[in-house]
């Protein structure tokens, strides 16, 4: 790298046609300038592209209740908030006791979310659900499997004291960009 030359080894090397020799020990390396340069800018800007971070949101799927986004794509992946059963015109969940309507309206949202972000469904690669009750395993898992019928994603399920507005399931995704 540049930073372990002197500025005296860089000066030699400008000076004599672009080619460093650095004598260390009983060993000789030879570089070019150019190609050091290339590399080093190449590094940047790939560290720079894999840094960047883009906000997803959709008016086509309910607004985040909170303090974060529906979604962020960074990395060549997508990272999708919890989805609840909830219509975006009313904030209303579809159905206040049906699982099975409020899983289906969340991977509704999730897909809007998703194609919001360049990607979709069939490029997820991960999804966590989230249950009011295990009981609802079942329930989930046949409307899910609509959503996921040819080689679904990895997966975990838990289910948890409480969600938000008392949902019955929530699921997040991380998906390809």
């Amino acid at each position: 790298m540049i930073s372990n030359f002197s500025r005296r080894s860089i000066s030699t090397l400008i000076h004599s046609n672009s080619k460093l020799i650095h004598q260390n020990s009983s060993r000789s390396y030879s570089f070019n300038l150019f190609s050091i340069i290339s590399n080093h800018t190449d590094n940047r800007n790939s560290q720079k592209m894999s840094q960047e971070r883009t906000v997803v949101s959709t008016p086509n799927a309910p607004a985040a209740i909170g303090p974060y986004s529906q979604a962020i794509k960074a990395n060549g992946q997508v990272f999708v908030s919890g989805c609840l059963g909830l219509d975006k015109t009313t904030m209303d969940f579809v159905s206040q006791t049906d699982v099975s309507a409020q899983t289906q309206k969340a991977l509704e949202n999730m897909s809007e979310i998703l194609t919001a972000a360049g990607s979709s469904m069939n490029k997820v690669v991960k999804t966590t659900i989230l249950l009011q009750s295990m009981d609802d395993f079942a329930a989930v898992n046949k409307v899910y499997s609509t959503f996921f019928p040819v080689d679904p994603p990895a997966r975990s399920t838990f289910a948890v004291a409480c969600l938000p507005k008392k949902a019955l399931v929530e699921i997040e995704a991380i998906a390809l960009a």
